[in-house]
């Protein structure tokens, strides 16, 4: 039996990933606020004190079963608030650190803890951005958070260097995709966010790809050789 553990697959790109992975023989359990799909279960990651103890008690029933393969793909993720610091609400602030960053590390150690003495192979993608790498106005929060879990992913890596049965870490940038998010972007005035044209361009000009065509890319990344603690692009 293989086993997906996804973070954020209602959809986008994650919803992609699931199904790819439930045709592909997965037996797939979906994470998220919205909990749409058949193989969902409702966790609200802004809200980690309440989002912990439900993940901690899903993860430890599906580790009682052996496994022939573990992937886990981090993914949930927020954009919300844009603009700059100045004008940023606390609470909108701590909401938004609480899902991309603090949520997203605790998702993917109780993940960690749970499978750790399982003896297949087992991945973590962490669904990393360019921000993770370039500064954005208006992004600050959103572009912080990739780049730190971008580092506790690296961190991860060494760690597990030596495990017994050793998880296999990755960052992967999907690239730039046509999705809610990218909507939000574009829709954003300039005063918060000064790239909007830019992104706007990208999409009129057809760059952007489907969250369906990345998520091949990000398939075949679960599926390969990489090395743990590697930045992989799709398409690079």
């Amino acid at each position: 039996m293989k086993l997906a553990i996804i973070s954020g697959g209602s959809k986008g790109l994650g919803h992609a990933i699931a199904e790819k992975l439930l045709v592909a023989g997965y037996q797939v359990v979906e994470f998220s606020r919205s909990a749409p799909h058949a193989y969902s279960i409702k966790l609200d990651f802004s809200s980690p004190d309440l989002m912990l103890p439900a993940l901690s008690a899903n993860l430890e029933t599906l580790a009682t079963k052996q496994w022939d393969e573990i992937v886990v793909v981090s993914n949930a993720a927020s954009l919300s608030p844009i603009g700059p610091t100045s004008k940023k609400n606390s609470m909108a602030v701590l909401a938004n650190i609480n899902i991309n960053f603090t949520s997203a590390i605790l998702f993917m150690s109780e993940v960690i803890k749970h499978f750790q003495s399982h003896p297949c192979r087992k991945v973590v993608a962490s669904i990393s951005s360019g921000a993770a790498l370039k500064a954005y106005s208006g992004w600050s929060l959103y572009c912080s958070a990739k780049a730190g879990l971008e580092s506790y992913v690296r961190t991860v890596a060494v760690e597990q260097e030596s495990e017994p049965s050793p998880f296999v870490m990755l960052n992967v940038d999907p690239g730039v995709m046509d999705t809610d998010m990218q909507s939000l972007i574009r829709s954003s005035h300039k005063d918060d966010f000064p790239a909007v044209d830019y992104f706007i361009h990208r999409k009129e000009s057809g760059e952007l790809r489907t969250p369906d065509q990345v998520a091949i890319g990000v398939v075949k990344i679960l599926h390969s050789d990489a090395t743990s603690g590697a930045r992989i692009a799709v398409f690079s």
